[in-house]
């Protein structure tokens, strides 16, 4: 199924554009300090995250899981995620698709059965641009 859209593209700033790529970056900052409280304050009160096998609802959801994951499997990881695209759904609403995946300790290059796509939903919340919703999959060899 294809469907085109017609309808002209929202009017958006310089400003909302840039802080709208920069929340990948947010998670980033939080991952590489593995500080769950700030990795989960990127996302809206009601955001939801989805990773292979888990599904994490609301900020205390999602700091709780990845305090377990810092602790756990993620424990000396980092991560890593570039913007491929990205496009306004309305004034107050972005999608981003990004590339890149978890990097094991002393990696600097994201492993093929590691790296993931991930579309990142960003929601303007009290005036700040937020993570709605994240989910990632595989990105296959």
């Amino acid at each position: 199924m294809t469907t085109t859209s017609t309808a002209p593209a929202p009017a958006v700033s310089d400003t909302d554009k840039a802080a709208v790529v920069s929340v990948p970056s947010r998670i980033v900052a939080a991952w590489a300090s593995h500080n769950a409280k700030a990795f989960a304050a990127v996302f809206t009160p009601d955001g939801t995250m989805i990773l292979p096998g888990a599904f994490s609802k609301g900020t205390a959801d999602i700091e709780a899981f990845m305090t377990a994951a810092f602790a756990g499997p993620y424990k000396g990881t980092q991560v890593t995620g570039l913007p491929i695209d990205m496009r306004f759904l309305n004034s107050e609403t972005a999608l981003v698709i990004t590339q890149g995946g978890v990097l094991a300790p002393g990696e600097n290059k994201v492993h093929p059965d590691r790296a993931v796509r991930a579309t990142w939903v960003v929601a303007k919340h009290e005036g700040e641009w937020k993570l709605a919703a994240y989910q990632n999959s595989p990105l296959g060899a």
